[in-house]
């Protein structure tokens, strides 16, 4: 390998990571469909930069969404290092709640990548009831949270209160009913 071949690549992984960071940016800050053209201007770069990295929409959307994914499951380790266990969670069910508010930017290209096979169906569901997992066994062991709750339970509660939420404080007084669900009798 030259050393010319050095920047290039590194300018390359720079610009697929300011390309992924308008992306994230413009599809949490719209429910309408992102115009690729704006996600390469936010990005700094040309369309054909976009191109190159991501040849289709569907292959945005999928490497936005793995990122988002991989950043939120990836918190949950982070913040029960942090913080007892019960408030580690809480902090954690906002972090997911962004999540989903940025997903729902993308959320028709998803399923018809889905539906289409364009885009690998994700582990979304057993990756998040792995995190909710590791939430209640800490609070198990400290006492903080109930060790009899199955945390496939604790996942489908917090997706109905994320699909069902209608603005952020109602998503707040929810996920505090959560946590009172969970907490010890």
């Amino acid at each position: 390998m030259s050393a010319d071949a050095r920047p290039a690549r590194s300018d390359a992984r720079r610009n697929r990571e300011k390309l992924l960071a308008a992306a994230r940016a413009a599809f949490a800050g719209s429910a309408a469909p992102v115009s690729l053209e704006a996600v390469a201007r936010a990005a700094g770069v040309g369309i054909g930069t976009l191109y190159r990295h991501f040849p289709t929409r569907e292959a945005l959307v999928e490497a936005v969404y793995g990122a988002e994914l991989d950043d939120v499951t990836a918190s949950a380790d982070a913040l029960l290092a942090e913080l007892p266990p019960s408030v580690a969670l809480r902090a954690w069910l906002n972090r997911y709640a962004e999540f989903v508010a940025t997903k729902r930017g993308m959320v028709d290209t998803l399923r018809a990548g889905w539906a289409s096979g364009t885009i690998a169906t994700p582990t979304t569901r057993e990756r998040i009831t792995g995190a909710l997992g590791a939430f209640l066994s800490a609070g198990a062991e400290s006492g903080s949270l109930r060790a009899d709750v199955d945390p496939g339970d604790v996942t489908l509660m917090v997706l109905g209160a994320l699909l069902a939420m209608p603005t952020p404080e109602q998503a707040d007084r929810l996920f505090d009913l959560v946590l009172d669900a969970l907490r010890p009798r």
